[in-house]
């Protein structure tokens, strides 16, 4: 019963944004008459979302960042995660300590200082300064993350690998990487995710719109005397569709447990 519930509260809102975006805009607005599917079915919605908002470019834009800015932290969490599972250092624990930290700092209190930053480097109304923040933002608990799911690989592995005659980066990239697939997957969806989403950082370091990304589009979408809905629900439905199609290809992978039986003592 309470599964049922939680269900629910998640699939209910998905559905009202779905049919909304099917309806005109008297059926929306009119709160007399309210109905739970599109009476007067439309694809003007979409249509207008494309032809008067330029929603293509939002799209390439909030792809082309959130698809390099997840591939750099993936790459960068596979090196730092297993240099902190791996080895031992001076100062290993206060690194930990210190991305877990980070985590717990709202980003908000640091976008005043970013923007300051980023402004002297030339790096307000770019991409690549959206890309700086957002590996900067993820790299932290992707690192951790990473480091996890080293820590449940055995050593012995690598060991074997190396009395086989492999070097430590042929024993990482042949023997401990393809294992470890489904926790590179998870640490790339967190890190697309965490940047196909973000609103604010987009919305003060971006100005000009044919910089910017589906979450500031459709912010303009909300004015202050005026809201519109159809294509406000349109564009939320076409912004859920790359992370719908990326868990429902990718979810076979985000498992755990892939080691169970690898070693035999």
């Amino acid at each position: 019963a309470i599964l049922v519930i939680f269900f629910l509260m998640v699939v209910l809102p998905i559905y009202w944004i779905v049919a909304t975006s099917f309806k005109t805009s008297d059926e929306i607005l009119d709160l007399q008459n309210i109905t739970y599917y599109p009476h007067l079915f439309t694809w003007q919605n979409y249509a207008d979302l494309f032809s008067q908002y330029d929603y293509g470019v939002l799209f390439k834009n909030s792809l082309l960042v959130s698809v390099t800015s997840a591939l750099v932290v993936t790459f960068l969490s596979i090196l730092g995660g297993y240099s902190l599972a791996r080895y031992k250092f001076k100062g290993k624990t206060a690194i930990i300590l210190f991305f877990l930290v980070t985590q717990m700092i709202p980003r908000i209190l640091v976008i005043i200082t970013l923007y300051i930053i980023f402004s002297r480097m030339g790096l307000i109304n770019t991409h690549a300064g959206l890309f700086i923040y957002y590996v900067a933002v993820n790299l932290p608990f992707c690192a951790i993350t990473m480091r996890s799911f080293f820590e449940r690989i055995p050593v012995t592995l690598e060991e074997s690998a190396r009395v086989d005659g492999c070097t430590k980066l042929q024993s990482l990239f042949k023997i401990v990487l393809p294992i470890m697939f489904p926790g590179i997957v998870s640490v790339f969806v967190f890190g697309f995710i965490g940047a196909w989403n973000e609103l604010i950082a987009g919305t003060i370091f971006i100005s000009t719109p044919d910089m910017w990304t589906i979450p500031v589009g459709l912010k303009t979408l909300i004015g202050k005397y005026n809201v519109e809905w159809g294509l406000l629900m349109a564009g939320g439905v076409m912004a859920l569709l790359p992370t719908a199609v990326m868990f429902a290809v990718m979810q076979k992978y985000i498992v755990a447990g892939m080691t169970a039986g690898a070693v035999k003592e």
